[in-house]
């Protein structure tokens, strides 16, 4: 039986894997996102300053993908759960990090996309400038805006992913007859249930970044909820809005998903257990 990793290697190996993947995919999440807005591509920046918000990614992707990968390696061991219900442990214990996570990944979302989309024009040049306007104009409760429906976005793609994820490590395995496998094998495998699952959830991605992008606010006036929203960008701009940025939000999620749990899984084969 192999073991799984310590709670230190979780945390190194997983900031690790969150700054990769982050900074190397970073110009094809922007593309992404200007494709989303609700100002269209062209108005929203074009391909024109493409690594715009990247500070803020700098600031929250180690410490984002190590509480996930923390949370759900020590729920993966510690869950009470039967071998044969090991898919609901994974979806579970994804789940549960994708939480946790996201209490640090979303004010940097939230910085990122605006930066991405210039909505706050000449005013931010950086993401700092951005984090301050933030700031001042929503107080702290501006940097959650978009919480609950990133959390919406990610539970579903997390049960999707990591489940498929941990099945084809698995089939992979049983087919070479070795365990663990190498960190490109586990690329293929995690390239795979990424690209599914981006593809499958891409209207909740694009819920998502309508959100944050909405600048409205929420003391004056109440907001639409999240199936109104998903109703009115459904009635006012059709089907094919809501599968935005579907391209390359699988591209991007199956190559950084290769890259991702490719990196995880070298570091973990490489780090001391501490």
């Amino acid at each position: 039986m192999v073991e799984g990793p310590t709670f230190v290697q979780s945390l190194v190996a997983g900031g690790l894997a969150g700054t990769s993947v982050d900074l190397l995919f970073f110009p094809i999440d922007t593309i992404k996102t200007r494709l989303q807005s609700s100002q269209g591509f062209v108005r929203a920046g074009g391909f024109n300053g493409i690594y715009k918000g990247v500070g803020s990614v700098v600031v929250g992707s180690a410490p984002g993908a190590a509480v996930f990968f923390c949370t759900y390696d020590t729920l993966k061991r510690t869950l009470p759960l039967a071998e044969n219900l090991a898919p609901v442990t994974h979806m579970l214990s994804a789940s549960a990090g994708e939480v946790a996570a996201c209490l640090i990944r979303v004010p940097t979302e939230v910085i990122k996309t605006r930066m991405q989309t210039s909505t706050y024009g000449s005013l931010a040049g950086s993401s700092f400038a951005a984090a301050r306007l933030v700031l001042s104009q929503e107080g702290l409760r501006g940097f959650y805006r978009g919480y609950a429906t990133t959390v919406m976005r990610e539970i579903p793609f997390t049960s999707i992913q990591f489940p498929l994820y941990e099945l084809l490590k698995l089939r992979l395995s049983q087919a070479l007859g070795r365990r663990p496998l190498h960190a490109y094998e586990a690329a293929v495998c995690g390239s795979i249930a990424g690209g599914v699952a981006a593809a499958l959830t891409t209207p909740l991605d694009v819920l998502k970044t309508r959100v944050m992008l909405d600048m409205r606010d929420t003391a004056k006036q109440s907001m639409p909820s999240i199936p109104a929203r998903l109703k009115q960008i459904y009635v006012s701009e059709g089907l094919r809005a809501l599968f935005s940025g579907v391209v390359p939000r699988t591209l991007w999620i199956s190559a950084g998903g290769a890259v991702f749990l490719g990196v995880y899984e070298w570091a973990i084969s490489t780090l001391p257990s501490i």
